[in-house]
């Protein structure tokens, strides 16, 4: 019988989500459990389970949190929140992913480059509906917290049915996990799957 709790401690995005993945691939379990140590792992895998028809109760004791999943019967989706978006043909609705790996546009000078990313960021709504995702990664998650000069910004976007992706990895390394103020917390999983249904990608 498959042992139905998951050690992830000590692991690394997207390893957690890949081994739930794995283990509700090969043994279809009822129920099992996952332990991981770090905040952005916990609410990846929380995503992923739900995903797959799971009910989820979380046991939240720093500097370890517990995901109990339970099947509830219900139709199981695709693994990532990617795959969950219904499928727009392309001739109706092209689907750009913009990829934002830092919080300044352009080499040269910070202030500048700063203030270009506000600029860049104001002018995206220009695309219109096509505008599907925007990823922020490595110092991109910058700009996602409570202090970012751009918050409005994303919020805005947001608002508009803009879904914004700020990388987990990256908000844990840079200690901004609970700063958070915009999107939802991911992984490289979830990423490499968007950038795979995407009609174009932009990266700056």
């Amino acid at each position: 019988m498959a042992d139905n709790t998951l050690d992830c401690t000590g692991l690394a995005c997207p390893e957690p989500v890949m081994r739930v993945r794995d283990h509700i691939a090969k043994n279809a379990p009822d129920s099992f459990s996952v332990i991981v140590d770090n905040l952005p792992a916990c609410e990846n895998v929380t995503r992923q389970a739900q995903s797959q028809g799971y009910a989820v109760t979380r046991t939240d004791t720093p500097p370890v949190w517990r995901i109990d999943a339970k099947k509830t019967g219900g139709e199981a989706l695709l693994s990532t929140k990617a795959h969950r978006d219904p499928v727009v043909p392309r001739a109706e609705k092209e689907k750009i992913l913009v990829f934002i790996p830092s919080n300044v546009l352009g080499y040269g000078d910070d202030v500048l480059g700063a203030r270009l990313m506000r600029n860049f960021l104001l002018t995206l709504p220009e695309l219109g509906d096509t505008l599907w995702r925007v990823i922020l990664l490595n110092g991109g998650v910058k700009l996602a917290i409570k202090e970012s000069p751009v918050l409005e910004q994303l919020q805005a976007l947001e608002n508009q049915g803009v879904t914004i992706l700020v990388c987990g990895a990256c908000l844990e390394y840079f200690e901004l996990t609970a700063q958070r103020a915009v999107g939802e917390t991911t992984n490289m999983l979830d990423v490499v799957t968007a950038m795979q249904l995407a009609d174009k990608v932009l990266r700056i």
